[in-house]
């Protein structure tokens, strides 16, 4: 089949690889010129595990191409895809913009009958609005629309998108009906795991998953600064609540906040959707308000463990993306642990095994980038654990207190043993952890 994906972060490269090694004819499109050439130069332009590979293979194998003429794309495709970026407004809202924009391309640029997939995350009626914006460049029924919403995690996308568990569909029309299902019948090898329904459904369906998922961190979060004031452990709070099979034990942990690109976003986005629409969601919101406040607490037990003053100390910040296995620093619960830091007029040393030149991009030279993790801990005050890269969980702990000026660590992940710490001499603060007696 023919496809054309419209966008090139995430989930359009991510999409437009898996598509294409299923052997389908394959291109990517963004108006972006300068990211198609660096495509077309073989290079990727964030990290994810898997898929520098999966795109030389499919470009190699010329199932796979790159073009900044995102008409003439449309124009030599059965199947569009829209996966660009839909930013948060002022209000929290999704700015539809670039989809509506690549929307009204694809109806210059079509050539005959068109399925128009919008990938998107998207507001509930964006699928309206593109079919509106098709229907001006074509006589109605050139153009069949669906919404079919990703439901891919960061460092682990490619896997997601070649296995999946579901593929939401939502159109009312037959042909996009029948051209999806035979684009995705080849994922499906060991089942059926089409989800079938309205576009309307399918569009808040994205937000309803994001949501329930963030609404659990939250909801562990607070419980965590509860069992703080009561005497209680989380962890082991967490593993009873595991065992339940009713709730199981994914998006159980707590720690020093969510980030990256969909999370916190999808939360202030479905917020406004509710808003717009006369329902106030509360439980969402205060999902979002729990989150911010839990982005301030490693800053405050930090400022807290030195009387109130950091002038002159140096933290160390083990992690800068918001989760491991990327270079995403998209609302980085370490990004924002830095700025409080600097503000209050500490010196920062970070060091992270992917993000570096993203996080460069936001912090600049206002912080110091170290090429290791001991070096990035080398006469620190304090070092603070954002991201539980594997290479963090179990470092040599007796290394690490003869490198710092100050042995105080803060796990904001609660992935070291905070007996094993402070029997070396370290001063330990996790989350929800009980106080040192």
């Amino acid at each position: 089949m023919r496809v054309a994906v419209v966008g090139t972060g995430y989930v359009g490269l991510v999409a437009g690889a898996g598509f294409a090694e299923f052997g389908n004819d394959v291109v990517c499109a963004d108006t972006d010129a300068d990211r198609i050439a660096s495509l077309l130069r073989g290079e990727v332009p964030f990290f994810e595990p898997g898929l520098p590979e999966l795109l030389s293979r499919n470009a190699r194998e010329a199932r796979l191409t790159f073009t900044a003429e995102v008409s003439e794309a449309a124009g030599k495709s059965d199947v569009v895809f829209l996966a660009v970026g839909t930013p948060a407004m002022a209000d929290g809202g999704a700015d539809t913009t670039q989809v509506e924009s690549a929307a009204a391309a694809v109806g210059r640029g079509a050539r005959g009958p068109l399925v128009v997939a919008v990938k998107s995350t998207v507001p509930v009626g964006t699928c309206d609005r593109v079919a509106a914006i098709l229907a001006r460049a074509a006589p109605a029924g050139e153009f069949a629309v669906a919404s079919n919403p990703e439901f891919l995690k960061e460092g682990d996308a490619v896997n997601d998108f070649l296995k999946p568990e579901r593929i939401v569909i939502g159109t009312a029309h037959a042909r996009a009906r029948q051209v999806l299902r035979d684009l995705y019948t080849p994922f499906m090898r060991l089942g059926d795991r089409f989800v079938w329904m309205d576009a309307r459904s399918a569009e808040l369906c994205k937000y309803a998953c994001n949501a329930m998922l963030a609404t659990r961190v939250s909801f562990m979060n607070e419980l965590a600064l509860l069992c703080e004031r009561v005497g209680a452990d989380v962890e082991q709070v967490r593993q009873g609540m595991a065992r339940d099979a009713r709730i199981g034990a994914r998006f159980l942990f707590p720690g020093a906040g969510m980030g990256g690109s969909c999370l916190p976003k999808d939360l202030r986005a479905l917020s406004a959707i509710g808003r717009e629409a006369g329902l106030p969601l509360r439980i969402v919101e205060a999902a979002s308000l729990v989150n911010q406040r839990q982005k301030a607490l490693l800053f405050e037990r930090i400022l807290g463990h030195f009387g109130g003053d950091l002038r002159g100390r140096s933290v160390a910040v083990w992690g800068l993306a918001f989760k491991p296995r990327t270079d995403d620093v998209r609302e980085a619960p370490a990004i924002d642990l830095i700025e409080q830091l600097l503000a209050a007029g500490a010196r920062v040393r970070a060091h992270d095994p992917a993000a570096h030149e993203a996080a460069r991009r936001v912090l600049g030279t206002r912080i110091e980038f170290a090429a290791t993790a001991y070096a990035a801990a080398e006469g620190a005050d304090a070092l603070a654990l954002l991201t539980e890269w594997p290479e963090f969980r179990r470092p040599d702990f007796s290394r690490l207190r003869a490198a710092m000026r100050t042995p105080a660590l803060f796990d904001g992940r609660n992935v070291w043993d905070a007996q094993t710490v402070r029997a070396l001499g370290f001063s330990y603060y996790g989350i929800g952890r009980p106080a040192a007696s």
